[in-house]
């Protein structure tokens, strides 16, 4: 296993401070995970310290001991007392260079971007960055020029602005497009816009599967016109967190219960559509993590997109659950995730989430998929 060396010694509680730094190789034996893997959760975890004055930014990064794969993570950069702090192009941890950061860019609320080099892409058609009301969400934090689509001529233009970002990757080329969903508050809305979104696909020549995060979507009647209309299609249900979602969500996300959940995956993978959702690791405590997932392992046949919680500021700070301040809770989730997850055979794909538990290895197995 790589070493990374320490200036002191470290508890094995998992705390860092501004003194003194978590002994990654410890944990990374403790877990049996590689060190590289346990890097990047830190990074995620704790941010950067950095002399950017950003409170979220899109870094490129190759670590100094695995250069093959470039990774790209979203965190803040003016995290004073993150371990990790970013010097020019090289990122040290407790003044040791651990990665080589190739890029920065501001993390704004804009129309559209591509993924995994050109095949997926991300839209933001409805004004997502006006979207405000989890506690615990960073878009209030971002620089906004995304915008809100009126018709579907809307929707043919904002295809054609995206194309002009990609000029090596042909719009045709797409194998997913994911639409972020933060403004549509009502189920026929979403319903609407999908129906309006497959056609401009194909007037762009885009077959894609259309991934949707969403929780407005309910009903049989929805499922069935987006089966029928809309498809390939996946739902990834905007779960986020199992508990206090009344106090730490918007009102048309908390209303949907834990409970309800599986019947909902179930009755949209009835209708033929592919079924995922979204969580956030360090809302919940553990058991109540581990049980939620089991819960919903039957109903989903795209691997969740499981991040980790970034605390941006000391009101964020206070949503973490008692112990998600340290990296052993993130170590500890990613195996009651394995674990629960084992009887799907899914793995986790490394461009569909920037803040992944995940990235050389999962439940053991090499995982290798980086930006591409």
């Amino acid at each position: 296993m790589p070493h990374l060396s320490t200036r002191h010694p470290i508890p094995s509680d998992g705390t860092v401070g501004t003194d003194r730094l978590h002994d990654l190789e410890q944990a990374a034996l403790r877990h049996g995970v590689p060190v590289e893997d346990v890097l990047l959760i830190a990074v995620n975890l704790y941010g950067i310290t950095s002399d950017h004055a950003r409170n979220r930014a899109r870094v490129n990064l190759r670590l100094i001991r695995r250069p093959d794969v470039a990774w790209q993570i979203i965190v803040p950069l003016n995290q004073p007392a993150s371990p990790f702090r970013l010097r020019g192009d090289e990122l040290s941890l407790n003044g040791s260079v651990v990665a080589h950061v190739e890029r920065i860019d501001a993390d704004e609320a804009v129309g559209g971007y591509f993924r995994n080099d050109g095949r997926a892409a991300t839209l933001n058609p409805n004004a997502r960055s006006r979207c405000v009301g989890c506690g615990w969400c960073p878009n209030t934090l971002e620089a906004a020029a995304d915008p809100r689509m009126q018709e579907d001529q809307g929707l043919d233009a904002l295809l054609l602005a995206l194309g002009e970002q990609h000029p090596r990757r042909k719009l045709a080329e797409l194998e997913e497009v994911t639409v972020s969903t933060g403004c549509f508050e009502r189920e026929g809305a979403a319903v609407a816009h999908l129906t309006a979104l497959r056609p401009a696909l194909d007037r762009a020549g885009v077959t894609a599967r259309i991934g949707f995060l969403t929780s407005v979507l309910r009903s049989n009647e929805a499922f069935e016109i987006i089966a029928s209309q809309v498809s390939p299609f996946v739902l990834r249900l905007t779960a986020e967190h199992f508990t206090r979602r009344e106090a730490l969500m918007k009102a048309t996300k908390a209303d949907l219960q834990p409970g309800q959940m599986p019947d909902l995956l179930a009755r949209a993978r009835k209708a033929g559509l592919d079924t995922s959702y979204t969580y956030i690791v360090g809302l919940d405590p553990m058991e109540d993590l581990a049980r939620g997932v089991s819960e919903l392992v039957d109903e989903v046949t795209a691997f969740p997109n499981i991040q980790v919680f970034q605390a941006h500021n000391l009101i964020m700070q206070g949503m973490r659950t008692p112990g998600a301040e340290s990296l052993e809770y993130y170590l500890q989730a990613r195996t009651a995730i394995e674990r629960a997850m084992a009887p799907t055979g899914l793995r986790p794909v490394g461009w569909e989430c920037y803040r992944p538990l995940w990235y050389f290895t999962y439940a053991g197995e090499d995982l290798v998929d980086g930006l591409r």
